[in-house]
């Protein structure tokens, strides 16, 4: 099997903690904050000093149910003075120790650091080794040729951090060979299907996914295993994120375009050393969970081990309305719906707010007109229309018309990105594709639906906007609008608004996809302003291809003045205004249109994003695609909110251990939780 150094196994591996903003190493916490919480839960004084015991830090700090003598083990990682009680000092220093990328290695580096001094013995290992639930499956040659080779033959040499870290990554290696020559008697080179499962889930269990745990005898079609076949498995497992880069390298970072296996292994001959009998069991992989003959990126992440550790998202809330996806009920779907269109309405009112000075002269600009009589062209460009509306109407004129807005761009914003989530997910298969022609057609009913709230809005909004344009004239007020126009008067050109609404969305739900997959991080995903940037440069062709139609709904719904033009609908529009001002006049304002619609929808879809990410409830359905990298067995958003600092990574780190060297440390049945010296009183 491939060895890696130590970065790439760290690398690999995830080592490095996420924050909000992205990869970065977690950041430290204030000594002040620190302090309050060691005081919390340090129930030990010494000379009027603090100290917590091992009970205290290991049940009632971190709240893991270990039995006794793993209790005191895992407060040796801390206990660096190993007389049994921690200080805050050494509180203090183990979570700077959590800070560092190779926070993992150092952890295990201190479990069996017994003394102390920075070395380990071949008696620390020993000690520490067979209290481990893997000295218990594989009862592993403790003298035999391997131990040698790091300890000497007399076993009396010492090996330093650098050197364990080493050591560490091949015993868990050669465990697995050793579990093999045990379970291969005769000497053949094979052993059974089910010998084959039992190493994988003894030995192997952090490189399975549940996908990969159930298909483990089904791979092998009920035959016996090789060694060649066996160490090809692990490699592969082991590989996996070296697999990923293969498949992107090959669709050109696409990651929906189904490649064959050919494709794949001519990939992977030109990058890297993976072998065809590792792409062979990679598709059998494959094949036996998905059943095609084919693979796309989400079939690898199915397959690929999960990270202990993940991107860390503050979460406000956490409900899991069901407990799995065949538990999704009518009532649910509808819950669902209710929870995507509130977010949509506040993200909407965030969108609409951040750009509407833009929206405002845009709109003022659509209705200059040009040729109807002399004298009328007001603003020579965007910007001297916005000069002009805050010489002579004041700041807050660029807000003139903004509470109509907000009452119907909440549900409107709402109902759009609710329909398009509802369609998308009906029309997404099993592998979690939608097909091109269903991502259009999504966008396309999301745009329909929403003119039943984007009519009325817009045409209140614009008698608003273009009321400012009369000097002395009377204030115009929302209200006296709907009672002038009516129910119907509202529908006013709605025609215009659908030939505008529909093909935006059309282009733009789908240009969003593959634009936020474009600039996804190699676990898929996404950072906020990768979201804010997707969002802004997808409203770039939606908005400027549908301008035209945005100017004739504008002359439809404005109140034509003396001497103005009128018209009678779309085509009657667009008729005369070709003929009086020609066809540049079907692009006006489409600057202004494109820096009112990118960064709007850029702000309500990032927005919409973070909510669903900090609000976060299960409902068994799809989540936004980049939202969280896979979760590992022990999620980050449940951790006792006293983890703050490195220790976030604390939990992940002990998983981590117990995972991917499978160094498990027996434990009670039970959780058991000691209370802190204030609460016992």
């Amino acid at each position: 099997m491939k060895s890696l150094t130590l970065e790439e196994v760290l690398n690999l591996c995830g080592m490095v903690a996420y924050c909000q903003e992205g990869p970065m190493h977690l950041k430290r916490c204030s000594t002040e904050k620190l302090r309050e919480i060691f005081t919390k839960y340090a129930t030990q004084e010494v000379n009027g000093e603090l100290y917590m015991t091992s009970d205290d830090f290991v049940r009632g700090f971190l709240g893991q149910s270990y039995n006794e003598e793993s209790v005191t083990l895992l407060a040796g990682i801390a206990d660096t003075s190993k007389d049994g009680l921690i200080s805050f000092a050494e509180f203090q220093a183990f979570e700077g120790l959590l800070c560092t990328p190779d926070a993992l290695y150092k952890t295990a580096f201190q479990l069996f650091d017994r003394n102390g001094n920075g070395s380990v013995t071949y008696s620390e290992f020993v000690d520490v080794f067979k209290k481990t639930d893997l000295h218990a499956k594989i009862p592993f040659k403790l003298d035999g040729p391997f131990i040698q080779l790091y300890f000497g033959k007399d076993r009396q040499r010492t090996i330093n951090y650098a050197e364990f870290s080493q050591f560490l990554h091949d015993f868990h290696e050669e465990c697995a060979l050793e579990a093999f020559r045990m379970k291969d008697t005769s000497g053949s080179g094979f052993i059974s299907a089910l010998d084959f499962q039992d190493i994988m889930v003894n030995v192997k269990k952090h490189l399975l996914t549940a996908d990969v745990k159930d298909n483990l005898v089904a791979v092998t079609e009920g035959h016996k295993v090789s060694f060649p076949y066996f160490m090809a498995f692990n490699s592969l497992l082991n590989n996996m994120e070296l697999i990923k880069r293969i498949y992107l390298n090959a669709t050109g970072g696409n990651r929906t375009e189904p490649i064959t296996k050919d494709e794949l292994l001519q990939s992977a001959q030109t990058m890297s050393q993976i072998t065809p009998l590792e792409i062979d069991i990679l598709f059998q992989l494959t094949g036996a969970i998905h059943q095609t003959g084919r693979i796309v990126y989400g079939d690898l992440s199915s397959i690929a081990p999960e990270h202990y550790t993940k991107h860390i998202t503050t979460r406000l809330t956490e409900i899991k309305a069901v407990e799995s996806p065949a538990d999704r009920s009518i009532f649910i779907q509808m819950l669902e719906s209710t929870y995507r269109f509130t977010l949509g309405s506040v993200a909407g009112a965030v969108g609409a707010t951040a750009v509407y000075p833009i929206d405002l002269v845009k709109t003022r600009m659509q209705n200059q007109r040009t040729g109807s009589f002399i004298g009328e062209v007001a603003y020579r460009n965007s910007w001297d229309c916005c000069k002009k509306v805050i010489r002579h109407e004041g700041f807050l004129g660029l807000y003139r018309g903004l509470v109509p807005q907000l009452m119907g761009v909440a549900p409107e914003k709402a109902i759009k990105l609710t329909v398009n989530d509802f369609v998308r997910d009906k029309l997404t298969d099993k592998q979690g594709q939608i097909p091109r022609w269903g991502e259009i057609l999504a966008g396309a009913c999301a745009g329909g639906s929403q003119v039943i709230f984007t009519n009325p809005l817009e045409i209140v909004k614009i008698r608003l906007q273009v009321a400012g344009e009369i000097a002395g004239g009377a204030k115009v007020r929302a209200w006296n609008v709907v009672r002038e126009l009516g129910l119907f008067g509202l529908y006013k050109g709605a025609r215009a608004c659908l030939l505008r609404d529909v093909p935006f969305s059309a282009i733009y739900f789908p240009m969003y996809a593959h634009t936020k997959a474009a600039f996804a991080d190699e676990e898929g995903y996404n950072h906020p302003l990768t979201l804010l940037a997707a969002g802004a440069i997808a409203g770039i062709p939606a908005a400027s291809l549908v301008t035209p139609a945005d100017v004739i709904k504008t002359r439809l719904q404005v109140v034509a003045r003396t001497g103005q033009t009128t018209y009678s609908g779309v085509i009657d529009a667009a008729r005369k205004i070709m003929a009086e001002e020609g066809p540049r006049a079907f692009w006006k304002g489409t600057v202004a249109r494109v820096f009112r619609s990118s960064p709007q929808f850029g702000v309500t879809l990032v927005t919409y994003e973070l909510l669903q990410r900090m609000l976060y409830v299960d409902f068994g359905g799809s989540r936004p695609a980049g939202s969280d990298v896979a979760q590992a067995k022990q999620e980050l958003s449940k951790v006792n909110p006293d983890h703050i600092g490195g220790y976030q990574a604390a939990l992940p780190m002990l998983n981590g251990i117990e995972t991917k060297f499978g160094l498990s440390l027996p434990r009670f049945a039970s959780t058991l939780k000691v209370p802190s010296a204030k609460q016992a009183s």
